[in-house]
């Protein structure tokens, strides 16, 4: 993902343009409605804690379920991390792609491991695996859930210039949202849901170049042309990326808020805990973007820092993006978020 300018600037220095046809237009507003009915208002929270070592896993959980396990989620991102930097075309891709697929089966009705070829700003042609979780395929109303699972080849941003060429661990960038989806998964395999989900883990995400929108985000462009399903028309989706930083800070992402502003209302609604912060952020391109160029409206809980030059935090591209900066507390409140998110759609 690439910041692209902090929330003061004005829209008109936005080069990203969204058309909708009446028929979609109607489709949004529908969703919108049912969404916002309750947006979480009427739904009982308790909060509870669990500690593991030093790290303390807080959630707020909705009365019909169970916290979401922030250790799990930890785990999940650990075992990403475990085959090191998950550059596409490498032996560690290839391996982490089967484990995804197996992972994912355990939890899901179905999984399609999606491949094609993308064109990148600096590699040529780069074949992708977009691994995709189904639950409850008959369901007609269905949350898209997204999160890319490679990892970057260059860690361009360290300070370190001798470090420039080195993969990028990303155990933030990458592994956390993938491991709060893996858990999210395991989690409602065992309570059940009546809601249709589709978990979408999609690759090629990282390979892009400043000053290029279009090369940023191919594994998301491709399923964008690409659905797994036949006219696929979610409620709307949710993007998850750098999830997983002790004093991670999710504001309301720009183009989110611009162009599907009543779900950040209803999912910010939802909200478990103090990372998520009730104020406007800056934008970001990130693969969100190209869901909603799609017609399918998303949002993005992704980690904006105020007062970092990059718009991220410190590790952001960088060789220190290891599992020494995550959070199993972060993750469980955003894995309860996501609970919470589901539980108000399931009582519309």
């Amino acid at each position: 993902m690439r910041y692209v300018v902090s929330a003061s600037q004005r829209i008109k220095t936005y080069r990203i343009l969204f058309y909708f046809d009446d028929m979609k237009m109607t489709l949004l507003y529908i969703a919108l409605t049912a969404i916002m009915m309750t947006a979480c208002g009427s739904t009982g929270t308790t909060t509870t804690s669990e500690t593991s070592g030093n790290d303390t896993t807080t959630a707020t959980a909705t009365a019909s379920r169970k916290p979401f396990d922030g250790n799990g989620a930890m785990e999940f991102t650990r075992q990403q991390c475990e085959f090191g930097p998950r550059v596409p075309g490498t032996p560690a891709h290839a391996k982490c792609a089967e484990w995804l697929m197996t992972t994912l089966q355990a939890s899901c009705d179905s999984v399609i491991l999606q491949t094609g070829t993308v064109q990148t700003a600096t590699e040529g042609k780069m074949g992708i695996k977009n691994v995709i979780g189904i639950i409850n395929p008959k369901a007609e109303q269905r949350l898209l859930l997204l999160a890319h699972w490679d990892t970057r080849p260059w860690a361009d941003n360290d300070p370190d210039p001798a470090n420039h060429r080195k993969p990028v661990m990303g155990a933030n960038d990458g592994a956390s949202g993938v491991g709060v989806l893996l858990q999210l998964a395991r989690q409602l395999k065992a309570e059940g849901t009546t809601l249709g989900i589709d978990i979408v883990l999609v690759d090629v995400e990282d390979m892009g170049v400043e000053d290029n929108e279009e090369s940023w985000g191919l594994g998301t462009q491709y399923w964008a042309q690409h659905p797994h399903v036949g006219g696929y028309k979610p409620l709307f989706g949710i993007l998850l990326d750098m999830v997983g930083a002790s004093d991670a800070s999710f504001s309301r992402e720009y183009y989110s808020s611009y162009y599907a502003g009543g779900f950040v209302d209803a999912v910010w609604r939802c909200a478990a805990g103090s990372h998520f912060v009730n104020s406007q952020g800056g934008a970001v391109t990130d693969d969100h973007i190209f869901v909603n160029r799609a017609g399918i409206p998303c949002i993005d809980i992704i980690d904006m820092r105020t007062n970092s030059e990059t718009g991220f935090n410190s590790v952001w591209h960088t060789v220190n993006d290891t599992m020494d900066g995550i959070s199993a507390s972060t993750l469980a409140e955003v894995g309860q978020t996501l609970l919470n998110v589901i539980a108000d759609i399931e009582q519309q």
